[in-house]
């Protein structure tokens, strides 16, 4: 489980009967529904404050976004806020010129993500995409400070999650930079979980790692959970999408990501409709053609996520459906 720390004064349980009250039951909620199974991540949600690292955050209002915050001299706003942060959603956390560059995950997928990486005692983690700190909080309470390292291109996130983390008690290394480069003086990681949509997986994140390390990557709209494997031609990482679709903010300095045709001419409205042919129209953006797309996907009875893959070997990086040496495999983008 975690390691004991010293909590600053006017945080940690009981510091907040209405943010405590509001935690608990969004913890039970994502047990009910099958999610937080491992007692170390159930309490790192349990005692990890959420509120702390979301103090203000944007909604969808009239005319554009509506920010709420929890100093807001307004009771009711204030109430509004709190609901919010310990609701099971997505938070916008910095808007910049109308756009949304940083945002706090939903919960039930944070646990999700976290469980599936498997994380045991003594494993070190690169996370990718720092946001507000919360994700950092919730691994440095499970492993310890020292274990964790996350990164992000922007100094006004980074600057702000050191402060959140710090508020909250936890001090993990926090590192302002090129999330696609990861982060060699800290290597080799055990874990490396990112947070932000990817194109591919970026080359540098396999050389840093331990053999047997896991990555789990946002890609398309799925996350791959790779496996690290040594070769005599470097390291390999390989494995499948994970059955749930994810929604990420892009990495920044990555190659935009491809769009797949929204409507192309003579593919049924009900196959674009659908979510899981969406994902492979966006997989294979720009190297498939969308009507044989269709064609494969109906053939194949309308493969689950769980069928898709992705290698990075050898120096290239391809997605696959069922076997990455099969007859359906598709490169993926450089992108960085």
């Amino acid at each position: 489980m975690g390691a004991h720390r010293e909590v600053p004064a006017g945080t940690g349980s009981g510091s907040d009967p209405g943010a405590d009250e509001a935690r608990h039951t969004l913890v039970r909620n994502i047990v009910a529904r099958g999610g937080l199974a491992d007692p170390a991540w159930r309490a790192a949600f349990e005692e990890v404050e959420r509120h702390l690292f979301v103090p203000y955050y944007y909604v969808h209002g009239i005319g554009g976004y509506e920010r709420l915050w929890g100093e807001d001299p307004d009771p009711v706003r204030r109430r509004r806020w709190l609901r919010g942060v310990y609701g099971d959603e997505a938070l916008a956390t910095r808007m910049r010129d109308g756009e949304l560059v940083s945002s706090s995950s939903q919960p039930s997928l944070m646990a999700l993500m976290l469980e599936a990486l498997e994380i045991r005692d003594g494993h070190t983690v690169l996370e990718i995409g720092t946001g507000p700190g919360y994700n950092a909080a919730l691994l440095s309470h499970r492993l310890g400070d020292a274990a964790v390292t996350t990164v992000d291109l922007d100094p006004e996130i980074t600057d702000s999650a050191r402060a959140h983390l710090a508020a909250a008690g936890y001090r993990p290394t926090v590192v302002t930079g090129d999330g696609a480069r990861g982060c060699r003086q800290r290597a080799p990681y055990d874990r490396i979980i990112a947070t932000c949509t990817l194109p591919s997986v970026p080359p540098a994140w396999p050389e840093q790692c331990t053999p047997g390390a896991l990555i789990l990557a946002p890609v398309a709209t799925g996350l791959v959970l790779l496996e690290v494997r040594a070769t005599a031609y470097g390291p390999r990482a390989e494995g499948h999408f994970l059955h749930t679709p994810a929604y990420f903010v892009p990495l920044r300095g990555a190659s935009p990501l491809p769009e797949p045709i929204a409507r192309p001419g003579g593919v049924p409205r009900r196959a674009i409709g659908d979510e899981l042919f969406r994902f492979l129209l966006t997989l294979t953006a720009g190297r498939l053609d969308p009507h044989e797309a269709l064609s494969l996907w109906e053939r194949e009875g309308r493969p689950q996520r769980e069928r898709y893959g992705v290698t990075v070997a050898d120096g290239r990086q391809w997605a696959w459906l069922d076997d990455p040496e099969g007859p359906y495999t598709w490169p993926l983008g450089e992108g960085f």
